[in-house]
């Protein structure tokens, strides 16, 4: 219900929002409680949620309930779940080989060049594509585990926070109308975390690589074979994606009707234009490519089913924010003063949760609170005139706390699992807080926190 009418969200009773709760309440805790169970019945888990909201609402609110389902569905989820499918799976056609030497400033380049790419092929493709090389440059090193850390921080989250395809929270923000390059706004929030990370990441590591002693008679470096790529003519079909979803906000093609919904033309061609681009990527790129790069479906059938069940729980949500003060969320607009409430609410919702669905739920909020009933890219076009720095704040806390833990963004697990399996020894999810997330990141936003809001 991204965006309904505002009766239905004075309307609705708190308790709709209940099973939202309920499945972030899963993800972020089944797979650290009871990961055997939950690789084996997500799926279930998901559908369970999903029928606890759409029985009920569609039961008591019928056509109204109806309709801004199938919004939510047509409108932000397929458009979600194929532009973040495509970026996947062409990525996975980019093989980089090589073991480059683990030295401190071939280790930061590496976290550099993983930053930089986020942008373009988004948190998962840079994650999916620099994480082996790195691997590998760190599995022979007593501390290898900093390098992936940082690199989680930079590439999976911090990195993706200046275009819509950076990252998924920026992407239904683009979807939702804010303009395709108005997230540039966020550059110099992104660019002062980015050098601070990668100073701080460099002299931890030099530090430790001073006084580390080889593994098991391994050099401290690695083994340096030689550099290659293959597939890079992927990278044409994640800039042709980029074109499309750059396209789709300058043009105005009309609405078709599907089941109900009035959906833009200019989004279906969008849509259609990246699915080639995935289909070009399948048909040039040989299976041993992806063969070799130890690519899988499964990372993104769990993200397809739990977002879809994500999406659908989350719409009364919405609704109820979406009417301002009047809703029975009201509060939550009494007790956010500022944009920097803003920043470190949504953010810490994303880091304990998931930074997408907390952009929308902050987003809603927001609009709620200036513009009551009213969402969309109207709404949106407004809180850029009058507000602009709360969408500042919104965009960059959902970004960059998505590195303060492992459940903060799709990626972070991604490449934890890769790095596990190489044998490097990462940090438990408490581990990974304690003594990395909070001494470091914390500090960080606190200082961008007082010089940009």
């Amino acid at each position: 219900m991204t965006g309904g009418t505002s009766a239905l969200g004075e309307i609705l009773p708190l308790w709709s929002a209940a099973p939202f709760a309920g499945m972030l309440l899963c993800v972020a805790a089944l797979p650290l409680a009871a990961p055997r169970f939950w690789h084996n019945h997500f799926a279930k888990v998901a559908a369970l949620w999903t029928l606890l909201t759409l029985v009920p609402m569609l039961a008591l609110f019928g056509k109204a309930a109806y309709y801004e389902f199938m919004r939510t569905i047509l409108k932000n989820y397929f458009p979600f779940i194929i532009l973040l499918g495509s970026i996947y799976f062409i990525s996975g056609g980019i093989l980089i080989k090589g073991t480059p030497k683990a030295t401190p400033a071939i280790n930061t380049a590496m976290l550099l060049a993983g930053t930089a790419l986020a942008s373009v092929m988004g948190t998962i493709g840079a994650a999916m594509l620099i994480v082996r090389p790195l691997v590998r440059a760190n599995r022979h090193r007593k501390h290898g585990a900093l390098a992936i850390i940082f690199f989680i921080f930079l590439a999976a989250n911090v990195g993706g926070a200046i275009t819509p395809l950076g990252d998924p929270p920026l992407f239904l923000g683009f979807l939702t109308g804010v303009p395709f390059f108005w997230t540039l706004k966020v550059l110099p929030q992104m660019a002062f975390a980015t050098a601070a990370l990668l100073l701080i990441f460099f002299l931890l590591d030099r530090r430790n690589h001073k006084k580390e002693l080889p593994v098991s008679g391994a050099p401290i470096a690695g083994d340096a074979l030689p550099f290659g790529i293959k597939g890079a003519y992927n990278l044409i079909f994640i800039l042709g994606i980029m074109g499309a979803v750059l396209l789709s906000g300058f043009l105005h093609m009309g609405s078709v009707n599907i089941m109900g919904v009035p959906v833009a033309g200019e989004a279906l061609a969008r849509d259609g234009l990246i699915l080639v681009m995935l289909a070009l990527s399948a048909f040039f790129t040989p299976v041993s490519i992806r063969d070799e790069n130890e690519f899988t479906w499964y990372p993104l059938k769990e993200v397809a089913v739990l977002f879809a069940a994500i999406f659908i729980t989350m719409a009364p949500c919405l609704e109820i924010l979406t009417a301002g003060p009047r809703g029975h969320l009201g509060f939550i607009m009494v007790s956010l003063k500022g944009p920097r409430h803003y920043f470190w609410a949504v953010g810490i919702l994303s880091s304990l949760l998931d930074n997408a669905p907390a952009y929308l739920a902050f987003l809603h909020s927001t609009l709620g609170g200036f513009y009551p009933g009213q969402a969309g890219a109207n709404a949106v076009s407004m809180l850029i005139r009058d507000h602009p720095a709360y969408l500042e704040a919104i965009s960059a806390g959902s970004v960059l706390f998505g590195a303060f833990t492992y459940i903060g963004n799709a990626p972070n697990f991604m490449v934890r699992s890769i790095s596990e399996e190489a044998g490097i020894d990462m940090p438990g999810f408490f581990g990974y807080l304690f003594k990395y997330s909070l001494p470091v990141l914390a500090p960080l936003y606190l200082i961008i926190t007082f010089i940009f809001f």
